[in-house]
């Protein structure tokens, strides 16, 4: 939101509101001493009684303005000054103009009602500045600036005459029409010339002001005159708005209808786009603040209609010239165009709906706001040879140039305009939406994977960008979401869509930075709607990347001299991983074959991921397979899963512990012993590998580690957590493969050594004691008699084991040791 307008300088103002930073009085000067500003004053009158002007009266007058913060011109010293530049008996410098010039507006401004004879007296005097002998643009561009400057305040001037203030806007005209080249070399004086313009605009009198408003929004397109800006285009929009309060507040109903008549309802050859774009663009502004006064119902209605007219109508013609921005020309003065109109849309207020504008906002977001596929592809093709220096400039103004700043603004104006247009267009901006977040996931990854290492700063840049554009079709998504997953629209339009904005989103994960309550709102939303449609489910699984796709890479002529890795692929993880969470919210309704050919080896493949997050969703994918069911295809999904176990358990134990996650395995076991049926080899065969890895990694772990067995519950060890696994698998597993368990179990505890042995002892005690399956604990109590008994015997863990193997089969045990016997009963 712009501030407030000063009371004294308008084209400070001006150059606030617009992101200009170069002002003359926001130059490095230090304010003078009030003494030092006496002095001054006391020299200068010292130069017109000695009628002699020398350099230390220059200085003087650099004194004053240096000061002009807290200066206060009073009458006598304006009158001081208006007799120097009169008077023809002192040579002034060229460079005393422009301070003379200033003093005097300083006076102009700060005074409440200035002299009317002063004033008057001032034509005379400017007059002769202004003269073809005196002015000399050339060598002074800073003088055509500040005479343009000090006319218009005057001119504005309430306490000056008529006749005296037509002179003034007859000499800035003049100086307009004249020397307007002067702008197209130096642009920083445009605030100044276009305070200048607004108090003009604003004088009492008529004359002129057609002739000034047709200099004001022309002058964009002259030969030699100034390139048009976004900066430029906020002056001219903030400009209108301060002009537009002040004449209703003058009750100046003729030229508010004129500038309707002229700009807002008549088309101009010579007038610039952009210019009338923002010009209308303020007077709507000034209208949503309700800073008008004193106007009619009619006239503000006719003002509001007009200026909305005159946007739509500069809109239209821009996408019938782009052929609705499918042209990849990249035009300056289109670019230009959509920027101005995004960025006065967003300052003006609310605005109707209107379905060109609504176009133009969207394709400015995508293009403009945030170029990133144009960055991309100059990124891309500088990688030939040109400098990373151009590379990285060229992004950082992006970051901070005024429509990247106004992106919040602009999204938000475009998100309430989708609401009200059409369906038509709609649809089709929602398919523009969509596509390009695709084509950005692609992009992104290519220039992820060429700058990563090497020009991170740029990378980092970009990422900026991208996850600014990714807030953005957050906010889209949730209005598409709230319009279109209602009643209204058949259940195929709510699956499309629904299936459009998850595979959008998965495109962008990776920008996802932080928690956004519009994105969890979505995601419900959207999910909620796809767990209703197996068509729906299997379209959004179905648009994960390929298995070949993911372990390829992009093909991309730079990364073809590189080797891919798709573990560094961040982009590509990114997007995997949006899809494992959200397809096992859904996945009941996944077919088996769709599950086996396209989810089954990206999930087995990023198991193995060294991010162990990533590893952990792969885990949970499989988890919730295991324990769905689809009465459809419950044979063929039975028959899958026992499959899939198969290599799960060596895919999984292959990597651990280095990459596998404990809890992802744990997770994965617990799942396929409940769900699978009762005595399913793959049990069998899981609970054989478990206890080959554990007894494998315990004898690893012991070769390190001698105390390793005196705290169960402390940091464990990778063969601790598995044996813990198998443990708890005791009160997990049907009953089929209970005495497998048992026997291999009974195997390996007695080949630990004796503290291993106790610990387990103890864990296996606590469990057993406190289940409450009265199905096995008389067959858990009988071999843990056993097993006990046979760890406290002094005998080879061989033999041991070859007894307990024997035994685990049959609920009888012998017990040598009666108090050993009551002692263990005791426990359980």
């Amino acid at each position: 939101m712009a501030k407030a307008a000063p009371t004294l300088f308008l084209e400070d103002w001006l150059r606030s509101v617009s992101g200009f930073s170069n002002s003359f009085s926001s130059r490095n000067y230090s304010a003078s001493s009030a003494r030092a500003i006496i002095q001054a004053w006391a020299e200068l009158r010292d130069c017109l009684q000695h009628k002699s002007f020398q350099s230390h009266h220059l200085q003087s007058l650099k004194t004053l303005v240096n000061s002009q913060t807290s200066l206060h011109v009073a009458e006598p010293q304006a009158k001081l000054l208006l007799s120097i530049l009169s008077s023809p008996d002192l040579s002034l410098p060229h460079e005393s103009y422009i301070l003379f010039l200033r003093l005097l507006y300083i006076w102009v401004r700060k005074s409440a009602r200035p002299s009317s004879v002063l004033i008057d007296s001032a034509v005379k005097a400017l007059s002769n500045v202004f003269s073809t002998t005196q002015y000399n643009p050339q060598k002074s561009p800073h003088l055509f600036s500040e005479g343009v400057l000090l006319l218009g305040s005057l001119s504005f001037a309430p306490s000056a005459s008529e006749s005296s203030k037509t002179v003034f806007l007859g000499l800035l005209c003049w100086l307009l029409a004249e020397e307007y080249q002067v702008l197209g070399s130096f642009s920083e004086l445009i605030p100044d010339v276009l305070a200048g313009i607004g108090y003009a605009l604003c004088s009492s009198v008529n004359v002129h002001f057609v002739t000034i408003l047709d200099f004001m929004l022309s002058i964009w397109g002259k030969e030699s005159g100034p390139q048009g800006s976004v900066s430029h285009g906020l002056m001219i929009l903030h400009l209108m708005e301060w002009v537009m309060s002040g004449l209703s507040s003058f009750r100046s109903l003729e030229k508010i209808n004129t500038f309707c008549q002229d700009v807002l309802e008549t088309t101009k050859a010579n007038y610039v786009p952009f210019a009338v774009v923002m010009a209308a663009a303020g007077v709507l502004r000034a209208l949503n603040r309700s800073i008008v006064s004193g106007l009619g119902l009619d006239t503000i209605s006719r003002l509001r209609r007009s200026a909305e007219d005159r946007i739509e109508s500069v809109a239209r013609d821009l996408i019938s010239r782009t052929r609705g921005f499918t042209s990849s020309d990249n035009d300056h003065t289109d670019s230009l165009l959509l920027q101005c109109i995004s960025v006065a849309l967003a300052r003006s207020g609310v605005v109707s709906a209107r379905s060109p504008l609504f176009i133009c906002l969207a394709s400015a977001l995508l293009t403009e706001i945030f170029p990133l596929r144009r960055l991309y592809m100059k990124v891309l093709k500088s990688m030939h040879g040109s400098s990373a220096v151009l590379r990285i400039n060229e992004v950082k103004e992006h970051l901070e140039s005024l429509t990247f700043k106004e992106a919040g603004a602009i999204t938000g104006v475009f998100c309430n305009l989708y609401v009200s247009v059409d369906e038509q267009s709609k649809h089709m901006m929602e398919n523009l939406v969509w596509d390009h977040c695709q084509h950005i996931y692609m992009e992104h990854r290519q220039v992820a994977l060429v700058l990563r290492g090497k020009e991170d700063e740029v990378l980092g840049d970009l990422e900026k960008i991208a996850e600014s554009a990714f807030l953005m079709v957050v906010l889209f998504a949730l209005a598409v979401t709230k319009h279109k997953l209602n009643s209204k629209f058949n259940q195929e339009t709510q699956m499309d869509t629904s299936v459009r904005i998850l595979i959008s989103f998965s495109c962008l994960e990776y920008f996802r930075r932080i928690r956004l309550p519009e994105y969890m709102d979505t995601i419900r939303g959207i999910v909620v709607s796809v767990q209703e449609s197996d068509s729906a489910c299997v379209s959004f699984v179905r648009s994960m990347p390929t298995y070949v796709d993911l372990t390829n890479g992009p093909d991309f002529s730079f990364l073809r001299k590189m080797e891919y890795l798709w573990s560094k692929d961040e982009v590509q993880t990114a997007r995997i991983l949006f899809y494992l969470r959200v397809i096992p919210t859904c996945i009941a309704r996944l077919p088996s074959p769709v599950f086996g050919k396209v989810v089954a080896p990206t999930m087995f493949l990023y198991m193995g991921h060294p991010n162990g997050k990533v590893a952990r969703a792969s885990h949970s994918m499989f988890s919730a397979f295991i324990s769905s069911g689809k009465d459809s295809d419950q044979d063929e999904r039975e028959s899958l899963k026992e499959q899939l176990v198969f290599y799960y358990i060596q895919r999984s134990l292959v990597e651990y512990p280095e990459i596998t996650p404990f809890e992802g395995l744990a997770s994965g076991v617990a799942a396929l012993v409940r769900h699978l049926p009762a005595g399913s080899p793959a049990i069998f065969y899981c609970v054989h590998c478990l206890v080959e890895k554990a007894n494998r990694l315990c004898i690893e772990d012991l070769a390190h580690q001698d105390d390793m067995w005196k705290n169960w519950q402390g940091e464990s060890e990778p063969g601790k957590k598995i044996l813990d696994l198998l443990l708890r698998l005791i009160s997990l597993v049907d009953i089929q493969v209970l005495p497998d368990l048992m026997k291999l179990l009974a195997q390996l505890i007695a080949q630990l050594p004796k503290d291993g042995q106790n610990m387990i002892l103890n864990e296996l005690y606590s469990q057993v004691a406190e289940s409450d399956d009265v199905t096995r604990k008389p067959t858990l109590v009988s071999w843990l008699q056993s097993l006990s008994y046979l760890c406290f015997q002094e005998t080879s863990g061989s033999a041991a084991s070859r007894k307990v193997g024997s035994e685990a089969n049959s609920t009888s045990v012998r017990t040598p040791d009666p108090l050993k016997d009551t002692s263990l009963n005791a426990r359980l």
